[in-house]
């Protein structure tokens, strides 16, 4: 496909999804209100991602599309929605501290049919989700909520996207990335120890940066 042309298109997508996540998030916000950890600031933590996720998502979906020009349209098009839903999971964590079991359940559907319609190894993709979700559960109770319920079905729908070495190479390196970040947090004081912080984005962005590679 010509580079103009590919460009604009990604461009044309980034605009109306964009337009679509900030929507699908107020909604999201709006009806569940209760468990956000941060209720009376929805709409000033939101200011960066309304602002911004257009951009974000322009720069993003070109980069990807150009990179991966070669790929065959299908698995770009899951590509590029495996992406999105990452972003937007990155915003929502960081902003509310929560990730939508809404917003998951889409995202763990499209991993089962990029692997099945792509025909990736199934057996591998559903070991991953299950053993990645059962040790994050271990965890979860092992930190006493240290790891939230959206983490341990992030990780698990991610198992189904990336099959099991994928996934333990995202882990691996999130868990090094959540220990520096909640560091980090501690000795600016912007934590104190025992303080739930948001671990979802360690996850997302080294999976985004798994897929721009």
């Amino acid at each position: 496909m010509n580079t103009l042309l590919l460009t604009i298109m990604t461009i044309i997508l980034a605009v109306f999804g964009s337009i679509a996540g900030n929507r699908w998030l107020a909604k999201l916000y709006a009806k569940s209100s209760a468990i956000l950890s941060y209720p009376a600031a929805v709409a000033s933590r939101s200011h960066i991602r309304e602002h911004y996720l257009a951009p974000l998502l322009a720069f993003l979906f070109t980069f990807t599309a150009l990179q991966h020009a070669d790929l065959m349209p299908l698995r770009l098009y899951f590509l590029l929605s495996f992406e999105y839903f990452l972003i937007l999971y990155t915003f929502s964590d960081f902003e509310q501290e929560v990730i939508f079991d809404d917003m998951l359940l889409p995202f763990a559907i499209f991993g089962a049919l990029y692997t099945t319609m792509l025909g990736l190894p199934l057996l591998d993709h559903v070991l991953a989700a299950v053993a990645g979700g059962a040790v994050f559960l271990l965890l979860a109770v092992l930190t006493r909520g240290g790891i939230g319920g959206g983490d341990i079905k992030l990780i698990t729908a991610l198992g189904l996207w990336l099959g099991s070495d994928a996934l333990l190479g995202v882990v691996a390196a999130g868990l090094v990335l959540g220990g520096i970040a909640a560091l980090l947090l501690l000795i600016t004081g912007k934590k104190k120890r025992g303080e739930y912080f948001a671990y979802g984005p360690c996850f997302t962005i080294i999976a985004l940066l798994a897929a721009l590679s």
